[in-house]
């Protein structure tokens, strides 16, 4: 199974950043957690959210009313919007492929620099 982030590198503050994950090797409609993690520049994993093979979706407390995370079958990606950015949300933002909600993984893409600017 591959993952792969793509998307923009910079985003001004208060604005959207949406993210998609392209995977190959695998469908997203099989039993694992599809899910978004990202790591701040000098700080740990944090776990923002996922969608299950079924389309349901679950979201870290802390971020949860920001995010959204959605998935298009047809091309087997899944797709993370952030609303509302603001400079901390500047981070490595990885997609992976979970077998529980959090930070474990057993696949996971190569990873993206977000960064968050004016």
């Amino acid at each position: 199974v591959q993952l792969q982030e793509s998307g923009p590198g910079l985003v001004k503050p208060s604005q959207t950043l949406s993210l998609t994950c392209t995977v190959s090797g695998g469908s997203i409609t099989t039993n694992y957690y599809w899910s978004w993690i990202r790591q701040p520049p000098g700080k740990g994993l944090e776990w923002m959210g996922a969608i299950t093979y079924s389309g349901s979706t679950y979201y870290s407390p802390s971020l949860k009313s920001r995010t959204s995370i959605s998935r298009d079958t047809s091309k087997n990606q899944f797709t993370l919007q952030l609303n509302s950015v603001i400079p901390e949300d500047t981070a490595v933002y990885y997609c992976t492929r979970a077998k529980w909600l959090g930070t474990l993984y057993d696949y996971r893409g190569q990873g993206t620099q977000v960064t968050v600017s004016s």
